[in-house]
Order: structure tokens, then C-alpha cells, then sequence
């Protein structure tokens, strides 16, 4: 096929990529979209928004199962089939992209479906179904590789038919028996979503604690719940073989004990072959993890990354903040002078939340992270519970507040929410850690009464002392 030029060259087109390439072309740049699998990326497919109306469907449960303490007797059924149907239909159209790619070229893109590799400055070859396709770019290109999940070197584990996020999103009919390898957000989130529909799940964590980013009181609370639900978590080991026959698994752990269950799902971590991209064509490190962006997400000279790529976070929303400023970067490259005025990436108020009931809600640095930083640090706890809202709420009301302040400025550099809306009070955290909102004023403000949010200002008078 004859070389194509254009101004931008969008390799991904995952949230953050098609966010970039979409706000370029209606700007009138000439700009092509490349993307192998799917436009629209994770998200949109197997992550974010199916898994979500998995744990609706799963939290529905929960809360009926919850009248008996509250409001009388009910009866319930768990079916999975109404919850596979919205999936297919409403979330993910059969895995069909076709109206992602129609908005997309009525943006003024063009959409490439192959496999991208910059083979030059400026130059990227795409293997398509139909042959190979060289597009030039004169103003850059944009990466937004995404990730793959990645599975951990154990014995006997390559070529059995292990689930990632991408088969536990589009399974139809639910095992009766489970091992989840991972209990970081996505193993979590899976864990309980089949676990209140039914099956039997084991979760293993080589870590000593679920979810070991967030801070130890948001697992302690978490692993509480599992408990309660019957979850069983073994944390602290390592699988050390796996076995499969007869549509078994069986995974030996490094402690002796051995696991049986008709699904395995790996959910250990994801990761990008920078070696395929063809990173090295512009003097970037083809065998790192990330690729280091300066705060208008340069990544080299006319590339610009944005996405997991960067290692600010797997998040869609990181990925879209990135790719508004790497666009207005592109369109006026001068942004940086004295006189420009561009947005700067800044990641102190990176919020995070796993969806799990309750849910966990992080926003900044843990305690852990902070000391390590060199602050020197107070902390405050305040627990759902004993807050009006959460002794109202009575069941399902397990959740925690914990603030961390750098002591010396006065600021809130970190924060958690947990609990039945912890995603949603966080929100008045983050904002917080991002204007560094004094404490005293914190303490100052008037909190509506009942309401979860409430529990920061028990949090801020722990933190006082």
C-alpha cells in the first residue's frame, strides 16, 4: 500500500488514545488512529464499565440479602444470565467497536485496524489484515499502547485455559468453585462478584494483605468482610505449581497446602512490549516497564505518551487527564514558553477506587508512602460505623476515614475512604490533597448531617488529637 501522511499518528486508541486523536481531529489535524483490538481499549470492554454492572448486580444482592436485618424477610436467587445479557448488550455490543469507530471518523479521524511499530522519526508501519501500511507523521505521534495481562512464571501454568479480566468478563454460565491469584483491586472485585452469585472463591495474595497498595486499616476492613462472606483468602503465599485435568485446577502453594477449583483466574498484574512498539526507533529503553513523559507528556523528540505506558497509574481517568494536555500540547508547542501557560501533568491527587463492597477510595499518598517520602506525618481514623450515617445505615455500613497530613505544612497529602459510598465521599478528599486545603480549614467547615461524608470531620478531630 502507498505511504499515508498526516499531521498526528495515534498508536492505542484506549480511552486516553482516543480522547487524544478525537480532540485533534476536530481541531483539523490530519490524524490516524491505530488500534488492534478494539477502539475504546480496556475500559469500555473488559475492565471498567462490564465489571461494574457485574458488582451492581452482585451489590443488588447483597442488599436484599440484607433485609431480614432491616425490613422484614425476602427470598433470594442469584441467575447470572440477566447480568452476562447487559453485559453483551449494553456494555460491550457482543465485543462489536463499530460505533466507537463511526464517532471516531465523525470526529475527522481516520481508523487503522492493525498492529503499529515505529520503524522511524515520524514513521510508523501498521500490520493490517490486508497487508502493510507505512503512515508518516509531520507533527508526531501519540502512544497509548495500553497493557496485556501478564501471568506469573509458576510451574505447570502456561497453556491451561487460566481466565484473565477478559474471560471472567464474558463468561456466560459461573463455576462452582474459583481460585483467584491476585488480590490487588481486579481479583478482589472478581472475587466478590462470583462469590455473592454462588461460587466457591479462594483468593491467594503473595503479599501478606489484600489489596497491598492501599493502607493496612482498608485491608484489615476488607479482608473482614470476605470473611464474612465466605470468601476464603490465603495471604502471604505463593503458588508454586498448577495443575490442570479432567477441568480441574489444582494449585500447590508454597506453604503445602494444594487448591482445587473447576477456574483459575489470574489477576497478578499487566504489562507492555515496548520492543514491539518499536520504541527504540526513537531512542527510548525498548526493555523498561514504563516510558518516562515530562509534564506535557514528552516522551521523545515529536512523541508523546499518555496511559498505563507512563506509569502514573492503570487508570482510564489518568489516561484521559494525559491525553488533554499531550493534545493542547501538540496544537500549540509552545505552550511551555514564558508567555504560554500550558496545563502541567500533576499526579499529587491521583484518586483510585476498588469497587468492592465497601468500597476502597485512595486519594495521594499512604502513610507508608509518606513517611518513606521523609514528611513527617499524623494520621486520623474515623470508622463508618460509629459515624450517625453508618449506625443508621446498620447493615453493610463496615467502612473507615483515614487521613495523612504532612504535619510540618498542615495539608492533607493523602487520604481513604472506605465504605457503602467510599468512591463518592472521596471525591471532597481529593479536592483537599489538590488545592492543599489547610486542615484547620477542614476542621472549620460545616459537614451535613446524617451523611457518610460526616466521618471526615470525626477523621480531622482524630487527626488533631
Amino acid at each position: 500500500m502507498p505511504a499515508v501522511t498526516v499531521d498526528v499518528v495515534v498508536i492505542g486508541m484506549g480511552p486516553g488514545g482516543e480522547d487524544a486523536a478525537t480532540r485533534l481531529a476536530r481541531a483539523g489535524l490530519a490524524v490516524v488512529g491505530v488500534e488492534a483490538r478494539l477502539l475504546g481499549g480496556e475500559c469500555p470492554y473488559y475492565a471498567c464499565v462490564p465489571t461494574k454492572m457485574m458488582l451492581r448486580a452482585a451489590d443488588a444482592l447483597a442488599e436484599a440479602r440484607r433485609v431480614d436485618e432491616l425490613a422484614g424477610s425476602a427470598q433470594v436467587r442469584p441467575d447470572w444470565a440477566p447480568v452476562a445479557a447487559r453485559i453483551r448488550a449494553e456494555a460491550t455490543d457482543d465485543w462489536d467497536d463499530a460505533v466507537a469507530v463511526e464517532r471516531f471518523e465523525k470526529a475527522g479521524g481516520r481508523f487503522v485496524r492493525g498492529r503499529a511499530r515505529i520503524t522511524a522519526p515520524g514513521e510508523v508501519t501498521v500490520s493490517t489484515a490486508d497487508g502493510t501500511r507505512v503512515v508518516r507523521a509531520t507533527r508526531g505521534i501519540v502512544l497509548n499502547p495500553g497493557t496485556e495481562p501478564t501471568a506469573p512464571p509458576i510451574e505447570g501454568l502456561a497453556g491451561t485455559p487460566y481466565w484473565t479480566n477478559r474471560e471472567a468478563v464474558a463468561v456466560e454460565q459461573l463455576p462452582d468453585a474459583l481460585i483467584v491469584l491476585g488480590g490487588g483491586p481486579v481479583g478482589c472485585e472478581f472475587a466478590q462478584v462470583f462469590a455473592r452469585f454462588g461460587t466457591a472463591v479462594t483468593v491467594v495474595e503473595a503479599m501478606e494483605r489484600l489489596l497491598p497498595a492501599d493502607e493496612p486499616e482498608a485491608s484489615e476492613l476488607l479482608a473482614g468482610v470476605f470473611a464474612a462472606e465466605g470468601i476464603a483468602v490465603r495471604a502471604g503465599v505463593s503458588a508454586g505449581r498448577v495443575e490442570h485435568a479432567a477441568g480441574q485446577f489444582r494449585m500447590h502453594l508454597d506453604d503445602g497446602d494444594v487448591l482445587a477449583a473447576r477456574r483459575l483466574l489470574v489477576a497478578t498484574g499487566r504489562g507492555t512490549d515496548l520492543a514491539a512498539l518499536g520504541v527504540g526507533a526513537v531512542g527510548l529503553d525498548e526493555q523498561a516497564r514504563t516510558i518516562p513523559v515530562d509534564e506535557r507528556m514528552r516522551a521523545a523528540e515529536r512523541v508523546w505518551a499518555v496511559g498505563d505506558v507512563t506509569g502514573q497509574g492503570a487508570f482510564t481517568h489518568v489516561s484521559m487527564y494525559q491525553a488533554r494536555i499531550a493534545a493542547a500540547d501538540i496544537l500549540n508547542p509552545h505552550s511551555d514558553d514564558e508567555e504560554g501557560g500550558g496545563e502541567s501533568a500533576d499526579y499529587r491527587a491521583v484518586p483510585r477506587v476498588t469497587f468492592t463492597d465497601p468500597e476502597v477510595g485512595s486519594v495521594g499518598l499512604t502513610e507508608a508512602a509518606a513517611r518513606d517520602g521523609g514528611l513527617r506525618v499524623r494520621t486520623g481514623l474515623a470508622r463508618v460505623p460509629s459515624s450517625a450515617r453508618g449506625w443508621i445505615h446498620k447493615a453493610g455500613n463496615d467502612g473507615l476515614i483515614k487521613l495523612v497530613e504532612d504535619a510540618d505544612r498542615g495539608v492533607l497529602v493523602g487520604a481513604t475512604s472506605a465504605g457503602p459510598v467510599g468512591g463518592e465521599v472521596l471525591g471532597a478528599l481529593a479536592v483537599a490533597v489538590h488545592a492543599e486545603v489547610p486542615t484547620v480549614r477542614l476542621q472549620q467547615m460545616i459537614y451535613a448531617y446524617p451523611t457518610f461524608h460526616r466521618a471526615i470531620e470525626d477523621a480531622l478531630g482524630d487527626l488533631a488529637g
